[in-house]
């Protein structure tokens, strides 16, 4: 039996010819990521521990995201912590004021994720840089600091789940549709420790926003990560960012899936989730002209400034 896209990016990085669902295996990684919530936990470990240095300092990420500029005296000395660790060990990538942005969307835009890497993040979206074939995945802050010091992880080899899309996006229809539509359709937990393997014709018509979104959101069903295959779209946001070489995995066609399911892009509609979980979705067409009361304008939720105008004019 073949290995899906996330099987055979973990098996190059435990050095294994193969793996199966199931499997326990040690990683090496290609990146360690942590934000001004996660870090200051992981530093505290790393130095209870007697850890004496980091294990790469350019395959190290510090993104001061969530509370920077510093709302009180608690998140600037967090923030503190974070920078005095980055000095201490000469982190390459510390993004602090002024540098800093939304920790998923930054490390795409400046290269340091690519097709083919393994990387954990103390942040539950680290699932995101699925998106440029990559395995990515979100740990808690003892992973992050065991990671920081020995460049290493150990993962229980997920199952798959096999998302085919058809067809193609209408207009007015984007990457959160697909992913809202595809967690109503299987429940928050329908992917529990499991890879959301996406393919078929209609990743064509996505564009990296769309699948970075998409991305993102495996772990609102539950998943273990979430992957796209490289096409040509892939190829053209990687180059000019991406300065190493960086290699694509596609899975093997007798590739054992769990399950299967198909989404007619043609068909799909724009999509709400309406409280109090991800999986309680509608098309919008069912909820037109119910009163919205609250907006929260969040990177979490990749809500968007567009989306915010229109319930403001509503």
């Amino acid at each position: 039996m073949g290995m899906t896209m996330t099987q055979k990016i973990l098996a190059a990085h435990a050095g294994l010819p193969e793996v199966k669902a199931g499997q326990l295996i040690r990683a090496k990684l290609d990146m360690v990521l942590g934000n001004d919530i996660t870090s200051p936990v992981a530093i505290r470990e790393f130095d209870k521990e007697g850890f004496t240095g980091v294990f790469d300092k350019s395959k190290i990420s510090m993104v001061m995201d969530h509370f920077t500029p510093n709302k009180d005296i608690k998140a600037a000395e967090q923030c503190l912590q974070c920078r005095t660790f980055a000095h201490r060990f000469d982190i390459d990538n510390f993004y602090d004021v002024g540098q800093m942005g939304v920790e998923h969307a930054l490390l795409p835009e400046k290269g340091l994720v690519a097709a083919g890497d393994c990387i954990i993040g103390a942040d539950s979206h680290t699932c995101t840089y699925g998106a440029v074939n990559m395995f990515s995945t979100g740990v808690g802050s003892t992973d992050m600091a065991a990671g920081m010091a020995t460049g290493l992880a150990w993962f229980r080899i997920p199952s798959a789940i096999k998302v085919t899309l058809k067809g193609k996006l209408q207009p007015c229809v984007s990457g959160k549709d697909v992913i809202l539509h595809l967690i109503g359709t299987i429940g928050v937990d329908g992917a529990l420790y499991k890879s959301l393997e996406f393919g078929g014709e209609g990743v064509a018509s996505l564009s990296m926003d769309d699948r970075f979104t998409i991305s993102n959101m495996a772990i609102e069903a539950g998943g273990k990560n979430g992957i796209f295959p490289v096409d040509e779209k892939t190829m053209e946001y990687i180059n000019g960012r991406v300065n190493r070489p960086c290699e694509a995995f596609e899975a093997d066609p007798d590739a054992e899936y769990e399950s299967e399911v198909v989404i007619d892009l043609d068909k799909l509609e724009p999509t709400v989730a309406m409280p109090h979980l991800p999986e309680n979705t509608k098309v919008v067409s069912e909820v037109a002209g119910l009163p919205i009361n609250q907006v929260v304008i969040g990177s979490c939720t990749n809500g968007r400034i567009n989306d915010m105008e229109q319930v403001a004019k509503a």
